[in-house]
Parts: structure tokens; sequence; C-alpha cells
């Protein structure tokens, strides 16, 4: 396995646990938190490797995907 794949290997797994914690956090299930994990630009912005986020806590990047969700339904 190279760097690449190895990198993309913990990704997954880390948003596992984050839309793990949006479901807990927020009371949602597996599947909407899913649908609000991955429509999101916080996700986006993680993949691109933006700002190193993927070294942030899970808990602390699923409320910010939260926050961002919110914003989009009152907007």
């Amino acid at each position: 396995m190279n760097h690449d794949e190895a990198f993309h290997a913990i990704l997954e797994s880390k948003y596992a646990r984050i839309i793990n914690a949006i479901s807990k956090l927020h009371g949602v299930s597996t599947e909407e938190a899913t649908n609000i994990f991955y429509n999101s630009v916080t996700m986006q912005l993680i993949e691109d490797g933006v700002a190193d986020l993927h070294c942030r806590s899970d808990k602390y990047l699923a409320e910010e995907i939260w926050s961002e969700w919110e914003e989009q339904q009152n907007g």
C-alpha cells in the first residue's frame, strides 16, 4: 500500500467516526448523518487536505458539519 492509499484508508475510517458522531450527538439516523456529511463543504475540505482538518477531532468535525448543515437549512 502506497502513501496515498494509506491516507485514504485512514480518511475513510475517520469519515465513519464523524458520521457516527453526528448521528449520536444530534439524534439522527446513520443514513441521515451520512447524507449530511457527504454533502458538506467541510467534507470536501477534509478530502482536499485543507488546513489539516483531518487532524481535528471527530467530535469537532461532526459539530462543524452539523453547524454547516443547520445554516443551509435556515439559509
